[in-house]
């Protein structure tokens, strides 16, 4: 059995603590794919769409690299494009709607 990814808070002694990810938050199955993703080097859609969060994602206390060197928006847009550019624009709208909804989600549980 694999561990899922967790988060980390700071706890009084300043030492970062690993909570788990709530399946009740929106997108929690693509946020853990990401981060798995990331962990493996995989470029992947949810790969990118943890990259494009990772700034917020970071201030909650996940653990998203920060030694990426391209941009994940276009990277992200250009792989559904891959996938179909008909629906490439809807479906990045999509992602990214569920992304903030998943860090609004979890900054309102984090210890």
């Amino acid at each position: 059995m694999t561990s899922s990814p967790t988060w980390r808070t700071r706890s009084r002694g300043s030492k970062l603590l690993p909570v788990e990810v709530s399946d009740a938050l929106p997108g929690a199955d693509l946020i853990r794919e990401g981060l798995r993703d990331l962990a493996s080097g995989v470029e992947s859609i949810p790969s990118l769409l943890v990259l494009i969060g990772a700034p917020r994602l970071r201030r909650i206390g996940f653990d998203v690299p920060d030694d990426t060197p391209y941009f994940p928006e276009d990277r992200l847009y250009a792989k559904l494009a891959e996938e179909d550019s008909d629906s490439a624009h809807s479906r990045y709208n999509a992602l990214i709607r569920k992304l903030v909804s998943f860090e609004r989600a979890a900054e309102c549980v984090k210890p």
